[in-house]
């Protein structure tokens, strides 16, 4: 057991400081109904990356986090402008193509590079195991910036999320503060892709959101579950990459899984609950009702 925290402190570290606020920042994903938009983002973070590693670079460079925060910041503001009331084309489609595209560009840049296949999996999994404390205490830095910022507008970012349509009719600039919404949010997701890759991203954003959401009402306490589901399938999984030989990132991964049909199967236990309790919950939070 010494032998083990000796290995993974730093990854345990990263695991335990860092999802904090992606669990948040599901939370207002999955309300928004988009739920692949974190993942979309995080590819258009990746491919930054790749094109900063085909200019010559180092994937810890500050020029290829430069490359993946400007790509986001384009992302950022295109899904700002499609998100719109006309239904014809759900936004979801939208976001989907973009993932894809951003996915084969990345492919396509990649080729070009020597070690192409070794950034490709560095890119879709990330690298966790060999994370540093510097990179750790920077993206923790920035996460509780972001955090601060989320703090004092929670009323702006919590009307857009929960109640687009009431925020517009209060006079509130719903497309201004959609794309601050998604700014901080791909500043967030770029800074991690660099850990741990998209789809532990993905993971993390969104499956301890979705867990915490299908066990309560409340949103306050939503965030503690849902940071409860993301500490214990961290230790898990880092525990089962370490005794099993696996990779971290996917361990990680399943284990979060796993937490999810936990949840699941909970919440069937537990029974339907109805519309008007989670109204009632979330706006005793501090949200709009739903």
């Amino acid at each position: 057991m010494i032998e083990a925290l000796t290995v993974l402190q730093w990854p345990l570290a990263a695991c335990l400081l860092l999802p904090g606020l992606l669990v948040y920042l599901g939370l207002h994903i999955v309300r928004r109904e988009i739920i692949f938009v974190d993942l979309a983002l995080a590819q258009v973070a990746a491919l930054g990356n790749c094109m900063a590693i085909l200019l010559g670079h180092d994937a810890h460079d500050w020029q290829t986090f430069a490359w993946a925060v400007s790509f986001t910041l384009v992302g950022a503001a295109l899904f700002t402008m499609t998100r719109t009331r006309d239904h014809r084309v759900p936004q979801e489609a939208l976001i989907g193509i973009v993932y894809v595209v951003a996915a084969a560009l990345g492919i396509a840049l990649l080729s070009q590079t020597a070690e192409g296949n070794e950034e490709l999996k560095r890119t879709l999994v990330g690298d966790v195991l060999l994370v540093r404390p510097g990179e750790i205490a920077k993206t923790f830095a920035l996460y509780v910036g972001v955090a601060l910022v989320h703090f004092v507008f929670r009323r702006q970012f919590f009307a857009i999320s929960f109640d687009p349509e009431g925020a517009a009719t209060d006079g509130l600039s719903v497309r201004a503060w959609d794309f601050l919404f998604y700014a901080l949010f791909g500043l967030v997701v770029t800074s991690f892709v660099r850990i741990g890759g998209v789809l532990l991203v993905f993971s993390y954003l969104i499956v301890p959101a979705v867990g915490a959401t299908l066990l309560v009402d409340s949103l306050v306490i939503r965030l503690a579950v849902g940071w409860a589901i993301a500490t214990g399938a961290s230790i898990l999984g880092l525990y089962g990459s370490y005794a099993l030989d696996l990779p971290t990132g996917a361990a990680l991964i399943c284990a979060l899984g796993i937490a999810l049909l936990l949840a699941g199967a909970a919440a069937s236990l537990r029974g339907p609950r109805s519309q008007a309790q989670s109204s009632v919950s979330l706006h005793s939070s501090g949200a709009p009702a739903s």
